[in-house]
C-alpha cells in the first residue's frame, strides 16, 4: 500500500520507517521538497522511500499520516490541499501540545480537539485519531512495552477505523488490544491524557510505557 506521511520529525520518520519495513511504499512529505532531512531519509531507505512536499506525500498516499505537531496540523494539511485527502484514510497521531515559559500546555483543550478541528476543515477525508497516547518507538513496536496495554482510535467512519486497526496490527497491537472510543470527539479526552503521559515520563526517565485498561467481566 502507498503511505503518505506529514512532517520529517522522529515521530514522522519512526512511523515511515516501519511502514516500509513492512513492504509499504512511502512519500515523506515536507513543507519544502528540497528538505535535507527528508532527503536524506529517502536516500538511505531507496526503493519504495520517497521525499517531497506535503501535498505531494498526500497525493502519493493511499492513506495519509498526519505526524506533524498539533499547533502546526491545519496549516500543513492545507499546504497537502484538500483535494488531496478528500475520500482517504487521515490517520492523526499528534497532540496540541506547546510549552509556555517552560510549562506544558494543550491547545485546544477540553471543548475542542486537534482531531475535530481537522474533519472540520477537511470533512471529506476519514479522520482516525490513534496512537498519540504512546512514544513513537511504542507506536510501531509495543513489545518494549511488556503486557496487554491498549492503544485507542476514534473517529466518524467505521470503515477508517477497521482499516486503521489492520495497520496497528500489522505495528504488532493485537486488535484485542485497540480499543474504539466512539466518534472524533472522543479525540478530546486522548489528547487530554498527555499531561498525564509528561508526568509518567519524568517519574520513569524513559518512555517506555503504555496503560492497560481491565475490565469487569
Amino acid at each position: 500500500m502507498r503511505y503518505g506521511v506529514l512532517g520529517t520529525g522522529e515521530v514522522g520518520r519512526t512511523l515511515a520507517g516501519r511502514l516500509l519495513e513492512l513492504g509499504h511504499e512511502v512519500t515523506l512529505g515536507s513543507r519544502t521538497r528540497d528538505n535535507p532531512v527528508a532527503a536524506q531519509w529517502a536516500t538511505a531507505a531507496a526503493g519504495r522511500a520517497h521525499a517531497g512536499t506535503f501535498a505531494d506525500a498526500a497525493e502519493a498516499g493511499e492513506v495519509v499520516v498526519n505526524a506533524v505537531g498539533g499547533r502546526v496540523a491545519l496549516d500543513a494539511l492545507r499546504a497537502a490541499g484538500a483535494e488531496h485527502l478528500e475520500g482517504k484514510v487521515l490517520v492523526d497521531v499528534c497532540n496540541p501540545l506547546a510549552f509556555d515559559d517552560g510549562q506544558p500546555r494543550l491547545d485546544p483543550v477540553e471543548s475542542d480537539s486537534v482531531a475535530e478541528r481537522i474533519q472540520r476543515a477537511f470533512p471529506h477525508a476519514r479522520v482516525v485519531k490513534t496512537l498519540n497516547t504512546v512514544n513513537c518507538q511504542v507506536m510501531v513496536d509495543p513489545g518494549r512495552v511488556p503486557g496487554e496495554h491498549h492503544v485507542f482510535v476514534c473517529g466518524a467512519d467505521a470503515g477508517a477505523k477497521e482499516r486503521v486497526t489492520g495497520l496497528l496490527t500489522e505495528f504488532g497491537w493485537p486488535a484485542g488490544r485497540v480499543l474504539d472510543l466512539g466518534g472524533i470527539r472522543a479525540a478530546r479526552a486522548v489528547e487530554m491524557y498527555l499531561p498525564l503521559w509528561l508526568a509518567l515520563f519524568r517519574g520513569f526517565g524513559h518512555a517506555d510505557f503504555n496503560i492497560e485498561v481491565h475490565r469487569a467481566g
